[in-house]
């Protein structure tokens, strides 16, 4: 991105939260898709991350996968500028710190704010080459607008707001309880100057009739002085990639029948990139489960080990668990078991830490692909396109993702399951046995196209004794998902009056290119 030209024209709007977890992210994409659909160049932006759901880019940078759904909303390709600083929790006080798309250290949290200053001219960096470019930039907050103990340490909320001159619109969640102290609560914690900056509050996540909480909004319009933009009622089966584990959480209790293909992914301690199973569990015909002890494999058809920022604990939180006997038993029963990445990795023999990149030593792999793997201190980040090799059939139906991981594999025998797209050099990913009941693969989204999805769900459909059925009810999943955001953008339009955002930022918005008129 150049970073030529002045920033005389950029407005911001900061979506700021009660907490965690209220719905800052999706009310960014949200606006962020309102502001796109009446014509503006608008791009998202969050200082600080922490997420282990992130995304490569076209140029091998890795980001936070909700700045991926803003920049979509925006109809632009992600670019790290948009979240310079992304924290990938790997144990309750260390970190990895990835800075500008690349690994800048691991640290415990004290450390980290030593180098507030340092990375604070990096928040700003990357949100000035954004600001010369768009008209406009959605800012996100994190956590909580009101943490007084990390007011000092802060480079992500209020520093980001006064370095922008932005408005604030503060986000909380009445599906949680207490939502006037979560309001009043916040904006009593604020400085004047913060509180002057807050511009509206939405209510977010009502369930039930609206009209129950007018006397709602009017005493905490009348306790704040700050007017309810207003109050987005809960919208289920959203389909977007979200960040946290409300996804997780949807798919704990799914019910395995013989009319559908069982999919269980194993719910690890530090799973990564969950978001690779959302067109798995949006296909009718798949009940998809995420499992936390070896019964609840009970029913499965396939089994997923997902991605994870630990190899090697999560490993032995699968042994400990009692999981090592029990994928024994499914595979004896014919049950399919994938690994993605890191459940890659477990899949063989031996798994190394020389470099001591997750404290170092070895540790025995499930045994179920002949291959071993040494973790490396290069951490592998690209996007790759791939003909799969699982099946003859499949070779024409290319797939495409990204690679994330800190580790090479090798195998004398292993056969791959995917032949990378690389110009005139052959290269190879992954591993299957013979009879392809044991396969993984380092392609994160390996399973978003819908020929290759289909044609694999097929098979599973096969063994199982069922009807095939046609690609085309793949390809109308994957565009009801594209669609999402549309969906969502209409929802948050008809119920949130964003106009006085719009007229305190200047920004005139013009009904004919305004999709259905705001």
């Amino acid at each position: 991105m150049s970073n030529d030209g002045p920033r005389v024209h950029t407005k911001a709007i900061a979506v700021l939260g009660t907490g965690s977890d209220v719905g800052k992210s999706l009310i960014t994409a949200g606006l962020c898709r309102l502001l796109y659909r009446c014509g503006f160049k608008v791009a998202p932006f969050k200082a600080q991350n922490m997420s282990l759901n992130s995304y490569v880019t076209l140029d091998g940078g890795e980001m936070g996968r909700a700045q991926v759904l803003q920049a979509q909303a925006c109809g632009l390709s992600p670019h790290v500028d948009m979240n310079p600083i992304l924290l990938k929790p790997q144990t309750d006080q260390q970190s990895q710190v990835i800075v500008q798309g690349n690994v800048w250290n691991t640290q415990e949290a004290k450390e980290y704010f030593a180098h507030k200053a340092t990375l604070f001219e990096i928040v700003k960096a990357s949100y000035d080459r954004l600001a010369q470019q768009y008209e406009v930039i959605v800012i996100e907050g994190a956590g909580s607008a009101a943490e007084m103990n990390l007011r000092d340490r802060d480079i992500v909320n209020w520093p980001v707001a006064e370095m922008a001159d932005a408005p604030v619109v503060l986000v909380a969640d009445i599906d949680r309880g207490g939502v006037f102290a979560q309001v009043i609560g916040t904006m009593d914690l604020l400085t004047s100057n913060e509180r002057k900056r807050v511009l509206g509050i939405i209510i977010n996540k009502f369930r039930g009739d609206a009209r129950l909480f007018e006397d709602g909004v009017k005493m905490i319009e009348a306790r704040t002085g700050v007017p309810v933009l207003g109050v987005l009622p809960y919208l289920p089966h959203l389909e977007l990639d979200q960040e946290d584990s409300v996804d997780v959480d949807r798919f704990r209790t799914t019910s395995f029948l013989s009319t559908t293909i069982n999919m269980a992914v194993l719910l690890l301690p530090h799973m990564s990139n969950f978001t690779d199973f959302n067109h798995l569990g949006a296909e009718s015909d798949v009940a998809l489960r995420y499992v936390r002890s070896p019964k609840e494999l009970d029913g499965a058809d396939a089994v997923i080990i997902p991605g994870s920022k630990t190899t090697i604990a999560d490993l032995k939180y699968l042994r400990d668990e009692g999981f090592e006997q029990a994928l024994s038993r499914q595979l004896e029963h014919g049950v399919e078991i994938i690994g993605i990445c890191g459940g890659f990795q477990m899949l063989g023999r031996r798994i190394a830490d020389p470099h001591r990149i997750e404290g170092g030593g070895e540790i025995d792999g499930l045994g179920l692909l002949e291959m071993i793997t040494i973790l490396t201190a290069e951490k592998k980040t690209v996007q790759v396109k791939a003909h799969p090799l699982l099946y003859d059939s499949f070779f024409d139906h290319v797939v495409q993702g990204y690679e994330i991981h800190m580790g090479e594999t090798t195998g004398k025998d292993l056969q791959p399951c995917f032949q990378i797209m690389s110009g005139s050099e052959l290269a190879f990913d992954g591993g299957c046995r013979e009879d392809r009941n044991v396969w993984g693969t380092y392609i994160h989204g390996v399973f978003d196209q819908p020929v290759f999805r289909r044609m694999w769900l097929n098979r599973i459909r096969e063994r199982k004794g069922l009807v095939a059925v046609d690609v085309s009810v793949s390809k109308t999943v994957s565009q009801r998902l594209s669609n999402a955001l549309d969906r969502w953008a209409d929802h948050v339009e008809k119920h949130v009056n964003f106009m006085p955002v719009l007229h305190l930022l200047g920004l005139e918005v013009n009904s004919n290119t305004n999709k259905s008129g705001a």
